[in-house]
């Protein structure tokens, strides 16, 4: 993985994982502590920050990804171009755009926020929750993708139309219809009427 700020102040000193932390909030968003990761998606799961991250080429063709078979939440599935949690304290505009480095290589050419959203979804495949204030964004790539294996099996850049098709024959993840038709109004302001989000 590479190594950014957020990343270095967030491992030990001897290259080992700290446990990861995560922001715990309360319906409004407003930060109320902190939970281990695993802990925070244990039924009945704890409500903490998120983020969503949808970008597109320069058709207008969302960016998926099919998570790495070795994550233990979802795995294999198919979900937006990325998503995470912030560290707590680290704003969720930057969080966005470090997971998207780390994971797929790339930095968005244009990244910009498009809301928030408040959802509940038990995963029931590996029994976790998914309990979150998510923060969307939708932006722009442009340069080649170099993805993290360890984080990513798969990539695709699919129309409106051809999503609907693999949505309706490929498992994705539990969340990701709720945050794309949260993200639709920004979706659609960035891609055109044309682009048929």
């Amino acid at each position: 993985m590479p190594i950014t700020p957020a990343t270095a102040t967030h491992s030990s000193s001897n290259g080992t994982a700290e446990a990861i932390l995560l922001e715990l909030v309360d319906e409004d968003g407003t930060t109320i502590g902190t939970a281990e990761k695993l802990t925070a998606h244990q039924p009945p799961g704890q409500l903490h920050r998120a983020f969503s991250v949808f970008l597109f080429d320069e058709r207008g063709w969302l960016l998926l990804q099919q998570r790495a078979l070795g994550k233990y939440h979802s795995p294999g599935v198919w979900s937006n171009t990325c998503c995470g949690h912030p560290y707590p304290g680290e704003a969720p505009f930057a969080a966005a755009a470090r997971r998207t480095y780390e994971e797929l290589g790339v930095s968005p050419s244009l990244l910009a926020e498009a809301g928030t959203v408040r959802y509940n979804h038990p995963d029931p495949e590996s029994g976790l929750v998914e309990q979150e204030f998510n923060h969307l964004f939708v932006g722009m790539v442009q340069s080649a993708l170099r993805p993290d294996p360890e984080e990513v099996g798969s990539t695709a850049f699919v129309s409106a139309a051809e999503l609907a098709e693999r949505h309706a024959k490929d498992p994705f993840s539990a969340w990701f219809m709720t945050v794309l038709d949260s993200a639709r109004p920004a979706i659609r302001e960035l891609t055109g009427d044309a682009a048929g989000w």
